[in-house]
């Protein structure tokens, strides 16, 4: 009962974190691996994705109802997602990802300078292109991000924020919310192939859902009620937690 409160506490905060800006797995992966440590990894990984679907699916309904998405352009990327995330895990099998385990410290730092760099960035609403075009792009976000979920994972929300921001004009609001949408793309993606492979304690995944999708409904709320400014500032500290997290794991552990 112990473990499982400890992880039902973590997912609470995680689908806070995920809702508002992605970012949740740096709080729920570290306590599942140190709640139980001779689990296979695999497993808990799985566990995680059976519990951190529900609340990004339930934080996708909550921006639905209050933000203006183009969903022309949001479902086929949607789609891309969930094949890049397929081929990510499949990738994964076949490859070491050792050497994005040491890029990826220094890519997330490059996020967070130009995100530093560019104070006015993602604090407007101002979407480029047409819906054609902006199909195009998202599609091409969503598979390559979808991809790197499969084969890696750390700070996919994130990534999905930033480059709607940056390749689409949307404020960190509405990029926020159309992360949540290819997020549940790829979670969901990935939860099929560990769940596949025996790789989810569902008993536990069960009771970290509830605990994630009110976090998630939280989480949500005060993102819509602060706005885009709130939002970045979540960016902010979640893409240097992040810097901290995997420069530790590469460079120190």
């Amino acid at each position: 009962m112990i473990e499982l409160f400890t992880v039902a506490v973590a997912s609470l905060l995680a689908g806070f974190v995920d809702a508002v800006v992605g970012g949740g797995g740096l709080v729920l992966v570290p306590a599942l691996f140190s709640t139980f440590p001779n689990a296979a990894p695999a497993t808990l990984f799985g566990t995680n994705k059976g519990a951190s679907v529900w609340g990004t699916a339930w934080a996708t309904h909550q921006y639905a109802k209050r933000v203006s998405l183009p969903w022309l352009a949001l479902m086929p990327a949607a789609i891309a997602a969930l094949a890049g995330s397929f081929c990510g895990a499949w990738a994964v099998t076949q490859v070491d990802p050792s050497g994005l385990r040491k890029a990826l410290p220094v890519i997330l730092l490059a996020v967070l300078l130009y995100t530093l760099a560019k104070k006015d960035l993602g604090r407007r609403h101002a979407p480029r292109h047409t819906v054609g075009v902006q199909t195009a792009i998202a599609a091409v976000i969503g598979v390559v991000i979808g991809f790197y979920d499969g084969f890696f994972g750390p700070g996919t929300g994130s990534f999905f924020v930033f480059l709607f921001v940056r390749l689409l004009g949307f404020d960190f609001l509405h990029a926020s919310a159309t992360a949540k949408l290819l997020n549940t793309a790829t979670n969901a993606a990935a939860l099929v192939l560990f769940a596949s492979k025996g790789h989810v304690w569902w008993h536990i995944a069960a009771v970290m859902a509830v605990a994630n999708v009110a976090g998630s409904l939280v989480g949500t709320r005060m993102a819509l009620a602060r706005g885009a400014g709130f939002v970045r500032g979540m960016f902010v500290a979640v893409v240097a937690l992040l810097i901290l997290k995997t420069g530790y794991d590469a460079f120190l552990r």
